[in-house]
């Protein structure tokens, strides 16, 4: 629908007439007086110049990643981005474009959002892969109504890993409070025998996470047969840059992948947008929100890409709708096809075997301080967990004053982790940095 401005006094009068007043101001009369039209005490005006010049003072003043060495991750990396990632963004035909329904109009659009796609079902071992939803949290929750829709409403048990991270957790809670869906596992300490264990016959899925929250790689062996042999599905969430180096959870057996994309080519950007990311075996593929963007032939015989295998649920099912999920994170999604189109698949080892190593050189270091004990219980990839001899925001205080930006502290979700912090580890750290970090410690140790 077209806005329509009156031009002249006359058709201004006539639209007032219209809705019952003569004048702009009877339209107020709700406001109290004193609050009606108050005057602005507003500096003199600036110019163009002038105005770029204090802008640019205030843009400065803010920190960001780049200002400190970061060894904080927990969910969110700091890892490179190469510069013509944002620069593809910025073209107006995909940072415009929204939800491609016109495929004779959208060819361009449909088709990044089909080679992203086809990349995450690569990268993470499965047959299909959505875009997208919110972040790694979004995908999880909707994880769960897929596994009990498969169950036909008959099995309302989640067993969730502790492992998993705490903020994932919370959201699957409150996305599914108010029905009948059960939670369990993630109250505890469990390990993946113990959630194994608590498989039945009312189980509709079992989630893990690999890495783990703590940055451990868990031997997931044989785990899909058992959960499949209850009937239930087994849901992996992956940090994305690890299945550069270990093997995919398709190679296991998962049923549904989920995770959060902001390791592919997305900045810290104080905590979002990020990328909820969803892949799944066919056999749940018409159950899941989000796009499913295919690839065909036109009249002409030529490749061309539509949105395919299900309808926009809140548009077509509305109150039948399994999922509130109805929009995308287009431009995301984008930046994760552009990022592993130009890292491609010998790219992404490389960037996860760096990762790897710093974080276990740094390991190596850490643990050999006095006072301070790196968990080598299990294989880990860029994170670890290291016990701490004082508290991990009293050292986190004396880290960030010397341009570090420490770890994260495991005992805000883990009463029995006080102490202990996690530290992340990327391509970014350096090894002067990793050694300023060891120094750092050590003399807040002693």
């Amino acid at each position: 629908m077209m806005s329509y401005i009156p031009h002249t006094d006359a058709e201004r009068q006539q639209m007032l007439s219209a809705v019952g007043v003569t004048t702009i101001e009877d339209l107020f009369e709700a406001v109290p007086a004193s609050h009606r039209f108050p005057k602005l005490d507003l500096p003199a005006p600036l110019s163009e110049m002038e105005m770029m010049a204090e802008l640019q003072a205030m843009a400065e003043a803010d920190e960001h990643a780049g200002d400190f060495a970061v060894f904080r991750g927990a969910g969110a990396y700091h890892h490179f981005i190469p510069s013509a990632v944002n620069h593809i963004l910025l073209r107006s035909e995909f940072y415009t474009a929204y939800t491609p329904y016109q495929p004779e109009v959208s060819q361009g659009t449909l088709q990044a959002i089909f080679e992203y796609q086809s990349m995450m079902s690569s990268l993470t071992g499965m047959d299909a892969a959505n875009a997208s939803h919110y972040d790694g949290a979004t995908s999880l929750a909707e994880a769960v109504t897929v596994a009990i829709d498969a169950g036909r409403g008959k099995r309302n048990k989640i067993i969730l890993s502790p492992a998993i991270n705490p903020q994932y957790r919370e959201v699957v809670r409150t996305y599914h409070q108010g029905q009948d869906t059960k939670f369990v596992g993630d109250g505890g300490q469990a390990d993946i025998a113990d959630l194994v264990d608590m498989l039945d016959g009312d189980t509709a899925m079992l989630a893990v996470a690999y890495p783990n929250f703590f940055g451990q790689i868990d031997d997931l062996k044989g785990l899909a047969e058992k959960v499949h042999t209850a009937g239930a599905l087994l849901v992996v969430v992956v940090n994305p840059m690890a299945l550069g180096l270990f093997k995919s959870p398709g190679e296991f057996g998962a049923d549904i992948v989920v995770g959060e994309g902001q390791p592919l080519g997305i900045p810290l950007s104080y905590g979002g947008p990020y990328l909820g990311f969803f892949c799944t075996k066919m056999k749940h593929v018409r159950r899941i929100a989000g796009r499913i963007v295919g690839e065909t032939l036109d009249e002409d015989g030529k490749r061309a890409f539509v949105m395919t295998l299900r309808p926009r649920e809140q548009d077509i099912r509305r109150e039948k709708a399994s999922s509130n999920i109805c929009t995308n994170q287009g431009l995301m999604a984008l930046s994760a096809c552009v990022y592993l189109s130009l890292m491609g698949k010998n790219g992404i080892k490389q960037v996860a075997t760096l990762n790897y190593h710093k974080a276990h050189y740094a390991a190596d270091q850490i643990n050999a301080l006095a006072g301070y004990t790196v968990d080598r219980a299990k294989p880990f990839f860029n994170e670890f967990m290291v016990k701490c001899p004082k508290s991990v925001a009293e050292i986190n205080d004396h880290l960030i004053q010397k341009g570090i930006v420490g770890g994260y502290d495991l005992g805000q979700d883990y009463p029995h982790l006080q102490n202990t912090m996690l530290v992340a580890v990327t391509e970014t750290n350096n090894r002067e940095e990793i050694d300023a970090l060891v120094a750092e410690l050590k003399e807040i140790a002693s």
